[in-house]
């Protein structure tokens, strides 16, 4: 299996852990990752059941169940581009990205652990937002029964382009991986405004919230960092 694939893999079972991304930040001077640390800590007890959970097909659960695999995404970007790059800026940004959004992954399918229901679904993808607050996905409201769902979700780079992405080194990697983070980023925002305007428990409006002010943040970093490149 390709180095990437196992990436994607890994990050779509939730087995890349924050403490495996953490490692990543201790790269030496050379460019050369660190031995990761073994994390020894037993595991937790599963997620209590909460009192008059969301519904399977309520605006929670939909939030969460997508906002996971538009998440995964993201993560496979930001760790895929820091072996194309030995620029700082880059490496930091992504390992931020990847970081924080490996956790919100996990935070969020403990919710659904909590609430008695499954990871996955069968239910179209992107059905729980208002119709119109995601302009342009021509996806909205597909089926999720095609071999790649994931490139149903706003925002999300193709197949296509994310291996075009693996041949590119240095400035052209930063570039195309800029290009296409805030267009993940854009559409995460959008979805995480429609969460926190229809969602009814206060966690998840609470992460939603913390999703648009974050990622509207990392939008207006990574078009400043696109005009360095000279690339606006």
């Amino acid at each position: 299996m390709r180095p990437r694939a196992r990436i994607a893999l890994m990050v779509a079972t939730g087995l890349l852990a924050v403490p495996a991304l953490a490692a990543c930040s201790s790269d030496d001077d050379s460019g050369k990752p660190a031995a990761a640390a073994t994390d020894t800590r037993a595991p937790g007890p599963a997620p209590a059941a909460v009192p008059n959970p969301p519904a399977d097909d309520s605006v929670d659960a939909g939030f969460a169940r997508d906002m996971r695999t538009h998440h995964a995404q993201a993560v496979q970007m930001a760790m895929q581009v820091r072996d194309l790059t030995q620029d700082e800026s880059t490496r930091r940004l992504a390992y931020d990205i990847a970081l924080t959004q490996q956790e919100q992954i996990g935070r969020m399918a403990s919710w659904l652990q909590m609430w008695g229901l499954t990871l996955g679904s069968t239910r179209p993808v992107m059905q729980w937002m208002t119709p119109g607050s995601m302009p342009n996905h021509a996806g909205h409201g597909a089926t999720p029964s095609a071999a790649a769902d994931t490139q149903l979700m706003p925002g999300m780079a193709t197949q296509a382009q994310l291996d075009k992405l693996g041949t590119l080194r240095g400035k052209d990697a930063e570039i195309m991986f800029l290009q296409l983070m805030i267009t993940h980023h854009e559409a995460g925002v959008a979805m995480a405004r429609d969460g926190l305007a229809h969602a009814q428990v206060q966690q998840v409006k609470d992460l939603a919230q913390t999703m648009v002010t974050g990622q509207a943040a990392e939008i207006d970093l990574m078009r400043s960092m696109l005009t360095e490149r000279g690339a606006a």
